[in-house]
């Protein structure tokens, strides 16, 4: 790895295909899943299709050549909000949750709520004053070129 900008994008990466995955997972196993877990199909459904979007946005940003903070810091309050929204419907009486379905939704928040914290830690290094990659509204390697 080069720095702190690359480590800030292999977690994007990572964070964008697994939730691509997951957003999968919901979709094609929504109605078996629905009794094990007491997530209603009509809830599966738009929650896996809203995380290929998300799943898609982490992509796209993570391709950028050079990563808008702004973006970057966008990715960390979604994941932010993502995390605490789970836990709240996992204690709500919203949907019917089984047991496993209370563990699966508060699984899902402690790893959503990590990839915030990886990615905040991340954008925090490289924007740090002094730090390398400090770019006005972007997060970018130094040009060792110029030097």
């Amino acid at each position: 790895m080069r720095g702190s900008q690359d480590a800030l994008r292999l977690v994007l990466r990572i964070d964008g295909w697994s939730t691509a995955v997951f957003g999968v997972v919901l979709l094609a196993l929504a109605r078996p899943l629905s009794p094990l877990l007491g997530l209603p199909v009509s809830w599966a459904v738009p929650f896996g299709v809203a995380m290929l979007g998300g799943a898609a946005a982490l992509g796209l940003l993570a391709a950028f050549p050079r990563i808008p903070a702004r973006f970057a810091a966008m990715a960390v309050a979604g994941n932010a909000i993502s995390a605490v929204s789970m836990v709240a419907l996992a204690f709500s009486p919203v949907l019917p949750l089984t047991g496993l379905g209370v563990a699966f939704v508060l699984l899902g928040a402690v790893t959503v709520g990590v990839y915030a914290g990886l990615e905040y830690a991340g954008l925090r290094r490289v924007t740090a004053p002094g730090g390398r990659g400090a770019v006005p509204g972007s997060v970018q390697e130094p040009d060792t070129a110029a030097r």
